[in-house]
C-alpha cells in the first residue's frame, strides 16, 4: 500500500504563528538559556551547526535552527533527517583497495562522476568474458569425447545448476543494501562474519591466482602446441619424453610471461581495462566462427582425414600419406608411414605385428552435423595413461603383444580418465560469476544490474556449453574428440577443425582471450588481497595493504606472482584445475551459506530487492558445492578445506575483532536463546553440576582490578568450561558513574582477556556497596544459565578503622549467598596465589573436610588439577576424628568412598580430643571482644562529638535571633531523646556525656570474655594447630568455611575467628557448600 507524505516548512509556521513582540522576549530567554549553559550547565559540549544558533549571528538569522531546539542537544548522535538524507545521496562509492582518488581533496571528491554502467556494459559482459575462456577452447572436446556427450552433459549441467544456484544466493545478498566493491569477500565476511569472511576470502584469493596461472598454461599450450610449436626450448630425445619436456617448457615460458604480465600490471591497469574490450571480441568471434562452422558441415563438411591402422588412430605429426605403399609408373614404393612401423624401407622389411595384419583406412574426422555420428560419441570411453585412442566398432586384428609401442606413431592418452576427474578440470569454466560484483561500485544502479545480468551472463554460458556438448559430438568424430592435442589432424586445435571461415580463428581467438584472463587474474587477486589486509582481520598480511602512492597494490601483486609460479611450476594444465575448482567451490558455498543463515534467521535488515530466492535453493546450492568439491578430489577438498579452518582459527584467535553485524552472530544468538529456554530454570542434576561462578573484584580509584590473581585462579578453576560472570559494583549514581563504567567494564575485561578468563562482565552502579553486591548475587546470569558459586577475595584490611564496613558487607555477602542457596569460595591471600604462567613441579592440595555440604570441598581440587598449574600437585584428604569416633573405620569408609568417587587421593584421619580451654585461648578471645567493645566506644564518642558541635552551631544561631528558642534534634545514640536546651542543661549533659564515656572505657578493661565466644575460639585455635601441623607446607589448603552467627552483634567476632581458623597459612580456600549435593558416586 503506497504512503503519501506531506512536507510543511516548519519555519513558515512559526512566521505565521509567532507575533512581531514575541521577538525580543524569545531572544532575551535564548540568551539567558546560553548564559545558563555556559555557566551552570550540564557540562555537554554543544555542536557548532546549523541547528544552534551562535550569538555573532545577525537580527535577520535570529530564528535560523529553533525549531528543533528541543533536540539540539543530542544532534551529536541523532542528525536531523535532512541531513541524513543528503549524506545518502551524495554517496560515492570507490574501488575498495584502490584509494587512487581518496588521497584527493574534498574538491576533487566532489569532481568524480556517479557510477554510469549498465547492467550490459557493467555485468553481462565482465562475467560473459570471465566464464567463457581456456577450457571450452582447449578442453570442452576432449571431455566430450572422453565421457561421451550423455555424461558430459551431466557434468556441465551439475557445474552450471552449480553456479546458477550461487548466482541467485549472491543477487540476494548484492540486493541487501549498497555493495562497495569487493565482490565475494565483502558479501561473506558481512553476512557470515570476520572469520569466515577472511577464510573464505583468502581461499577466494588463492584460487583466482590459480586461475591466472591456468589462464597462463593455456597461453602456453596454445603457443607451443598450435602456433609456433618449433619455438620450444626443450625438445624430446628419446621416444616418450615428450610430455617431460612440454612441462619443462611450459615452466620456462609461463615465468617468462608471469614476469612480463606483472610488469604490465605494475606500470598500469589502465591499460590491462583498455584491452579488456579486445579480448572480449576475440571470446565472443571465437564462439560466432564455431556455430559457424557447425551450421557449414550440414552441406559443406571441412576435409580433415584421420588415418587409422586396424582401429588405432595415428599420430600424422610425422606422415603425410595415410597408406603402407604407394603406386608410382607401375612400381609399389613404401611410404614413411611405412618406415615407421618396419626396420627399413623394403618390401620384406620386418614390421610390427600388429602393423602388417591391419590394414590402413583414412575417415573423416568432421562428418557433419548430418552424419550421425552422435549415436557413437553417447557413450563414455575412459582410459588408463598411455593407451592407444581407438575408433570403436573398427574391425581389428590383435598382435603380438610384446611389440613395444612407445616409437610407433599412435596417438596416446596422456593421463588417465575418469567422471570425477573431469568434473575437476571442467569446473573452472563456469567459475567468473563474480565479475559484475566486483564492478558494483561502477554500475549506475547495482541492485538491479548484478542480478539481472549475472543470471543472464550464467544462462548464456551454460547454453553455449550445453550446445557445444550437443554440436560437438554430433559433428566430430569420436577419435578426434579424445585426441587431447590435435595430433590426428596435423596438430591443429581440435575445436579449430569445426570453425569457419578457419581454424586460425579460434587458435588467435582464444590465444588473446587466455592472455586477457590471465591478465585480469594478476590485476584482481592484488585488489582482493589488498581489501583483506585493509579490513585488518587477518594480521600478518596487513603489509600487503600498502602499494604505490596511488593505491596500486605493490607488495600484494609481488606474492600473487609468487604464487602463480607455484601453480606454473605444476606446469599441468590439467593438474592445476581442480585446485582453484576446490578455492571457487568453497567460496561459493559459502555465498550460499550466508544466504540461506540470513534467511532462516529474518534478521530485520535481510530485505534484499532481489524477491527470486529461497533458503532451500540456498541450501541445495551450498550441498551441490560441497559434493562438487569431492568429487573432483577429496584429498584436494580435504587440503582446502583444512587451508579455510587455519585461517578461520587464526582469525578467531589473533585476527582484530569486527562487529559487521554478521548472520553467524544471529545464528549464535537465536542458537542461545533456543538452548536457554531448553536448560531449566531449576537447579540442574548431580551429574551435570559444575561451578557456575560469579567472580566479585574490588575496584581501586583508578577502576583497576585490585586482585588479579582473583581471575588467574577463575581460569584455573574452570578451565574455558561452564559459565563465569565477573562483577563489581561501583558506589554513586549511575547517570554520574556512565563513564567510570564504561572504563571499569574495558578494564576487566582487558584482564580477563590477559588471563584467558572466558566469560561475561558484569558492573553494576549502587548508592552504597551492600546493595550492590546483593543486586549482582540476585540478578546476575540469565534464565538457566545463573550462577550457583560466589568467588570472593578475603578483605585483608577489614580491622582497619577506616575500612570500617568492609567485614560488615563480607559477613552480609555470606549469608546472602547462603540465603540464595549458592555456594561460596573465599581465597584468602589471594595475591600470593599462582598465576596462569606458574606450573608447581610438586605438593599438595589438602582438603580438610570437617563438615559434609554436599562434596564441593572433594570436586573443587579435581578441576583445578584439570590445569597445568596444578596437574603436578597431589590431593590429600584430611577428616577431624571426635573423641566417641573411631578413626580406623573412618579412614576405610573414607577410602572406600573416595574409590566410588573416582577420585585419587590420600585419606588422613587426625584425631582432635577434648581438652581444657587454654588460657592462651581465655587471652585472645578476651582480646578480642575488648577490641570489639572499644570501637563501640570510639563510634559512639565519634557520634556524640558530631552532635556536640551541632548543638553549639544551633546555640549561636538562636542567640542571634531569638533569646530562647526549642529545636527539637534527634540524637545519634541508640535511643531517642528529646531535648529544650538551655546553658544549665548544655553544661550538665557535656559533663554527663565525659563521665560516660570515662566509665564506659572502663568496663571494658573490667569485662569478662562470653563463654560462647571462648568455645568458638577454643576450637578455631584448636583446628588452626592440627591444620598447620599437617598441611603448613601444602600449595593449597581448603576448608570448610563456618556460617556466621544468627545474632547479628557478633559479626566482628565472627571474622576474628576465620582470621585464627586461618593464621599462618599461605594459600587458602574457604568453601562454603550451597547444601545440595554437587558430586555422586553414580554414573
Amino acid at each position: 500500500m503506497p504512503t503519501s507524505f506531506t512536507v510543511v516548512p516548519v519555519e513558515a509556521q512559526g512566521e505565521e504563528r509567532g507575533p512581531p513582540e514575541r521577538d525580543g522576549q524569545l531572544q532575551e530567554e535564548e540568551d539567558e538559556d546560553d548564559e545558563r549553559d555556559r555557566g551552570t550547565g550540564d557540562g555537554i559540549a554543544r555542536e557548532s551547526s546549523p541547528f544552534i544558533n551562535s550569538a555573532e549571528l545577525d537580527r535577520g538569522n535570529m530564528y535560523e535552527g529553533k525549531n528543533m531546539a528541543l533536540f539540539e542537544e543530542e544532534m551529536d548522535s541523532n542528525p536531523m533527517v535532512s541531513s541524513l538524507l543528503n549524506k545518502l545521496a551524495n554517496y560515492t562509492n570507490l574501488t575498495q583497495g584502490v584509494v587512487e582518488h581518496e588521497a584527493d581533496e574534498d574538491s576533487k571528491r566532489k569532481e568524480v562522476k556517479g557510477p554510469r554502467m549498465g547492467t550490459f556494459i557493467g555485468v553481462y559482459l565482465p562475467c560473459l568474458q570471465n566464464i567463457l575462456g581456456v577450457i571450452l577452447f582447449l578442453r570442452l572436446t576432449w571431455i566430450v569425447g572422453t565421457a561421451g556427450v550423455l555424461e558430459s552433459f551431466i557434468i556441465v549441467f551439475m557445474c552450471c545448476a552449480c553456479t546458477m544456484l550461487t548466482a541467485i544466493s549472491m543477487s540476494a545478498i548484492a540486493t541487501n543494501g549498497v555493495v562497495p566493491a569487493g565482490g565475494s569477500y565483502y558479501m561473506i565476511s558481512r553476512s557470515l562474519g570476520p572469520e569466515f569472511g577472511g577464510a573464505v576470502g583468502l581461499c577466494f584469493y588463492l584460487g583466482t591466482t590459480f586461475a591466472g596461472a591456468m589462464y597462463i598454461l593455456g597461453t602456453i599450450e596454445i603457443l607451443l602446441t598450435y602456433i609456433s610449436p618449433s619455438a620450444a626450448i626443450f625438445k624430446a630425445e628419446e621416444v616418450g619424453e615428450e610430455t617431460e619436456a612440454m612441462l619443462n617448457n611450459m615452466r620456462v615460458y609461463g615465468t617468462c610471461i608471469i614476469i612480463l604480465m606483472a610488469i604490465v600490471v605494475f606500470v598500469g591497469v589502465k591499460y590491462v581495462n583498455k584491452l579488456a574490450l579486445v579480448f572480449l571480441a576475440c571470446v565472443i568471434l571465437s564462439i560466432i566462427a564455431i556455430y559457424a562452422g557447425v551450421i557449414k558441415t550440414a552441406f559443406d563438411p571441412p576435409d580433415f582425414p584421420i588415418c587409422l591402422l586396424g582401429n588405432r588412430t595415428l599420430s600424422k605429426r610425422n606422415f603425410d600419406v595415410c597408406a603402407k605403399f604407394t603406386e608410382s609408373n607401375n612400381e609399389t614404393k613404401t611410404t614413411p608411414l611405412w618406415r615407421l612401423f618396419c626396420d627399413s624401407s623394403l618390401l620384406n622389411a620386418t614390421c610390427d605385428d600388429y602393423f602388417r595384419l591391419n590394414n590402413v583406412t583414412e575417415i573423416q574426422g568432421i562428418p557433419g552435423i548430418m552424419s550421425g555420428v552422435l549415436t557413437d560419441n553417447l557413450w563414455s570411453t575412459y582410459s588408463e595413461k598411455g593407451s592407444i585412442v581407438e575408433k570403436k566398432d573398427q574391425p581389428s586384428i590383435a598382435g603380438s603383444e610384446e611389440t613395444k609401442m612407445g616409437g610407433l606413431p599412435y596417438v596416446f592418452t596422456d593421463i588417465m580418465t575418469y567422471f570425477t576427474m573431469l568434473v575437476g578440470i571442467y569446473f573452472p569454466s563456469v567459475t567468473g560469476i563474480m565479475a559484475g560484483s566486483n564492478r558494483s561500485g561502477d554500475l549506475k544502479d547495482a541492485q538491479k544490474s548484478i542480478p539481472t545480468g549475472t543470471i543472464l551472463a550464467i544462462s548464456t554460458t551454460s547454453f553455449i556449453y550445453l550446445s557445444c556438448i550437443v554440436l560437438f559430438g554430433a559433428c566430430i568424430e569420436g577419435v578426434i574428440l579424445r585426441d587431447k592435442f590435435g595430433e590426428a589432424v596435423n596438430g591443429n586445435l581440435v575445436v579449430g577443425t569445426l570453425a569457419w571461415p578457419s581454424p586460425w580463428v579460434i587458435v588467435i581467438g582464444s590465444f588473446f582471450s587466455t592472455c586477457g584472463a590471465g591478465l585480469q587474474s594478476l590485476t584482481g587477486a592484488p585488489r582482493l588481497l589488498q581489501a583483506i589486509a585493509r579490513d585488518g582481520i587477518v594480521p600478518f598480511i596487513q603489509i600487503f595493504g600498502h602499494g604505490k602512492a596511488n593505491g596500486e597494490p605493490t607488495w600484494a601483486l609481488l606474492l600473487t606472482a609468487g604464487i602463480c609460479e607455484i601453480g606454473i611450476l605444476i606446469a599441468s594444465l590439467d593438474s592445476v584445475a581442480p585446485i582453484l575448482s576446490m578455492f571457487f567451490l568453497m567460496c561459493y558455498m559459502f555465498v550460499n551459506l550466508a544466504c540461506a543463515v540470513q534467511t532462516l534467521l529474518r534478521t530485520p535488515n535481510w530485505r534484499p530487492r532481489f524477491k527470486y530466492y529461497h533458503w532451500t535453493l540456498s541450501f541445495l546450492g551450498m550441498s551441490l558445492c560441497l559434493a562438487l568439491m569431492f568429487i573432483c578430489s577429496w584429498y584436494y577438498a580435504l587440503i582446502a578445506m583444512l587451508i579455510a579452518g587455519c585461517i578461520y582459527k587464526y582469525i578467531e584467535y589473533r585476527g582484530a575483532e569486527k562487529e559487521w553485524g554478521d548472520g553467524i552472530r544471529g545464528l549464535s544468538l537465536n542458537a542461545a536463546r533456543y538452548a536457554l529456554l531448553r536448560v531449566e530454570d531449576g537447579p540442574p542434576h548431580t551429574k551435570n553440576w559444575r561451578p557456575q561462578l560469579l567472580v566479585l573484584l574490588n575496584l581501586d580509584n583508578e577502576q583497576l582490578v585490585k586482585h588479579p590473581r582473583l581471575l588467574s585462579f577463575t581460569s584455573q578453576l574452570k578451565a574455558g568450561k561452564g559459565l563465569t560472570i565477573v562483577g563489581s559494583v561501583l558506589q554513586g549514581i549511575y547517570l554520574d558513574k556512565c563513564t567510570e563504567t564504561q572504563k571499569a567494564e574495558e578494564n576487566v575485561k582487558a584482564l580477563m582477556g590477559v588471563e584467558k578468563t572466558k566469560g561475561f562482565c558484569q558492573i553494576v552502579v549502587s548508592p552504597n556497596f551492600r546493595d550492590g553486591i546483593s543486586y549482582l548475587i540476585q540478578s546476575a546470569g540469565l534464565g538457566g544459565m545463573k550462577h550457583n558459586t560466589v568467588l570472593m577475595a578475603w578483605p585483608q584490611s577489614w580491622k582497619q578503622t577506616e575500612n570500617r564496613f568492609s567485614w560488615k558487607n563480607f559477613v552480609d555477602t555470606v549469608r546472602e549467598t547462603t540465603a540464595a542457596q549458592q555456594a561460596l569460595l573465599v581465597a584468602k591471600n589471594i595475591d600470593l596465589f599462582p598465576t596462569n604462567q606458574e606450573r608447581f613441579t610438586e605438593g599438595n592440595i589438602d582438603v580438610w573436610w570437617i563438615v559434609h555440604d554436599g562434596g564441593m570441598l572433594m570436586l573443587l581440587p579435581f578441576l583445578l588439577r584439570q590445569h597445568k598449574v596444578w596437574r603436578k600437585c597431589k590431593m590429600r584428604i584430611f577428616t577431624v576424628a571426635q573423641m566417641d569416633d573411631n578413626s580406623i573405620q573412618m579412614k576405610k569408609d573414607l577410602q572406600m568412598f573416595l574409590y566410588h568417587l573416582r577420585l585419587n587421593a590420600q585419606v588422613e584421619v587426625v584425631e582432635m580430643f577434648e581438652n581444657d580451654i587454654s588460657a592462651f585461648t581465655y587471652e585472645k578471645t578476651l582480646m578480642m571482644e575488648q577490641r570489639s567493645q572499644m570501637l563501640k566506644q570510639m563510634q559512639l564518642s565519634k557520634n556524640e562529638r558530631e552532635r556536640e558541635a551541632q548543638l553549639i552551631h544551633d546555640r549561636n544561631t538562636a542567640s542571634h535571633s531569638a533569646p530562647a528558642v526549642e529545636a527539637s534534634v534527634a540524637a545519634a545514640v541508640p535511643e531517642k531523646v528529646q531535648m529544650t536546651w538551655t546553658k544549665e542543661k548544655f553544661a550538665a549533659e557535656k559533663h554527663k556525656t565525659k563521665d560516660s564515656n570515662v566509665s564506659g572505657f572502663k568496663d571494658v578493661f573490667n569485662m569478662k570474655p562470653n563463654q560462647s565466644n571462648v568455645r568458638r575460639m577454643h576450637t578455631a585455635v584448636k583446628l588452626n594447630g592440627v591444620v598447620l601441623n599437617k598441611s603448613q607446607h601444602a600449595q593449597l589448603v581448603l576448608l570448610n568455611m563456618p556460617g556466621p552467627p544468627k545474632n547479628r552483634k557478633g559479626d566482628e567476632n565472627y571474622m576474628e575467628f576465620l582470621e585464627v581458623l586461618t593464621e599462618g597459612l599461605d594459600r587458602v580456600l574457604l568453601v562454603r557448600g550451597s547444601g545440595r549435593e554437587v558430586i555422586t558416586i553414580y554414573s
